[in-house]
């Protein structure tokens, strides 16, 4: 199975359950002064996590890009 084919039946299955699907941000964060890259799946959602509320619900799923180095 490729890595194309894992990501979509991720998506289908998070769908399934009442998940709403949200686009992959952007590798270069917008609004994130103290980093360079992306490094997370989390990175992106951090102002829903910490309270503020998604227009899309409190149910959400994505396939984030994201950059990984070695420190």
């Amino acid at each position: 199975m490729s890595g194309n084919e894992i990501r979509k039946r991720y998506l289908e299955f998070m769908v399934s359950r009442g998940h709403a699907v949200i686009p992959s941000a952007s590798l270069l964060p917008e609004n994130d002064p103290t980093t360079l890259f992306t490094g997370s799946g989390m990175q992106p959602l951090i102002p829903y996590l910490m309270g503020e509320e998604h227009p899309m619900g409190a149910r959400l799923t994505n396939s984030q890009k994201c950059f990984r180095s070695g420190d």
